[in-house]
C-alpha cells in the first residue's frame, strides 16, 4: 500500500472511530485495509522496518482524521440538533447488527448461542456500571493515569475487532465527552495515558483476537452481537420532547440504512462470506 493511500485510510478511519456507532474496523474493511492492518498489528516486531512504518503513516492520517471531526462532534453535541444526532448514532450501532449476524451465520438459536450473546449483553452492563467518570482526563493523581491506561487496554479491542465503535466503547466506559473535548481543543497531552494503552492492548491482543476469528467465529461474533445489542439502551437520548423524538426516528432509520449500506459493499461482502469454522459452540 502506497503512503498515499495508507494516510488518507487512515484519515477515513480515524474520523469513523470518534462518531459514536461507526465502527473504525468495519470501515478500513470497506476500504479494503483490515487484512493489512491486522497483519501488520501482529507482525510488528517480527518484521519492524516494514509493518511499523506502515502503522506510523496510518496512525499519522488516523490521528488527523479524530482531531478534525472530533471539533465537529463536540460542537454539534452542544446544540439544539444533540438529540436528533444521538438517535442518528443509535441507528449507526443498529445498522452494524446484521453484518454480525451474517458472520456468525446464525440460522437458529441454540441455547450456547443465546448464552454467547447473553455473556455480550452481560460485559456491557457490567461496564456501563462503572462510576461515572472513572477513567476521566479530568481526574488528577497517578492513580488517573493508570485507570486511563487501563481504559486504554479495554479500548484497544474496539479498535482491533471489526463491528465494534470505538467510540461507543468510549461512551460505555463514561470517557467520550472528554476525550472529544480534549480532541477538539488539541490538548493531546492529557490523552497519553489513554492512548498509551490503546496501543500497548492493540500489540497485545491483536494476535489472540485474530486467532480467536480464525478458530471460533461464530463464537466469537455472538459475544460481540450481544455487545452491540447491549449497548443500545446506552445510547437513547434522555428528556426528548416529542418533537424531537419524531425527528429523531427519523435519524435513527437514516442512520441504520447509511451504515448497512457502507457495510454491504462487495469489498465488504467479501470478507463476510469467508467460510466460517462449522464446529458446535
Amino acid at each position: 500500500m502506497n503512503t498515499l493511500k495508507t494516510i488518507l485510510s487512515g484519515l477515513a478511519v480515524g474520523g469513523a472511530m470518534t462518531i459514536p456507532g461507526v465502527s473504525g474496523g468495519s470501515a478500513a474493511m470497506i476500504l479494503g485495509i483490515y487484512d493489512d492492518l491486522i497483519t501488520a498489528v501482529s507482525r510488528a516486531f517480527s518484521e519492524p522496518r516494514k509493518n511499523l512504518l506502515m502503522l506510523l503513516k496510518f496512525a499519522v492520517g488516523a490521528c488527523a482524521g479524530a482531531l478534525l471531526i472530533a471539533r465537529l462532534i463536540t460542537f454539534l453535541l452542544t446544540t439544539p440538533v444533540e438529540v436528533p444526532l444521538r438517535f442518528l448514532f443509535l441507528g449507526a450501532v443498529a445498522g452494524g447488527i446484521p453484518m454480525i449476524f451474517r458472520k456468525a451465520e446464525i440460522r437458529k438459536l441454540t441455547a450456547g448461542s443465546t448464552a454467547l450473546i447473553l455473556a455480550g449483553v452481560g460485559v456491557v452492563m457490567l461496564i456501563s456500571m462503572l462510576p461515572e467518570r472513572i477513567f476521566s482526563p479530568d481526574t488528577s493523581g497517578f492513580a488517573a493515569v493508570i485507570m486511563q491506561f487501563l481504559g486504554g487496554l479495554l479500548l484497544a479491542a474496539a479498535l482491533v475487532l471489526p463491528g465494534i465503535s470505538a467510540s461507543h466503547f468510549l461512551l460505555m466506559l463514561g470517557i467520550y465527552d472528554d476525550v472529544m473535548e480534549k480532541l477538539g481543543e488539541f490538548e493531546l497531552l492529557a490523552l497519553v495515558p489513554l492512548a498509551a494503552g490503546a496501543a500497548v492492548g492493540v500489540f497485545l491482543t491483536a494476535k489472540v483476537l485474530e486467532r480467536l476469528l480464525d478458530l471460533h467465529p461464530r463464537g466469537t461474533y455472538l459475544v460481540i452481537l450481544g455487545f452491540m445489542l447491549g449497548s443500545l439502551r446506552e445510547l437513547l437520548p434522555h428528556g426528548a420532547g416529542p418533537v424531537q423524538t419524531s425527528a429523531g426516528m427519523l435519524c435513527t432509520v437514516v442512520g441504520f440504512v447509511v451504515v448497512y449500506w457502507l457495510q454491504s459493499g462487495k469489498k465488504y461482502r467479501d470478507i463476510v462470506q469467508k467460510p466460517v469454522d462449522k464446529r458446535k459452540i
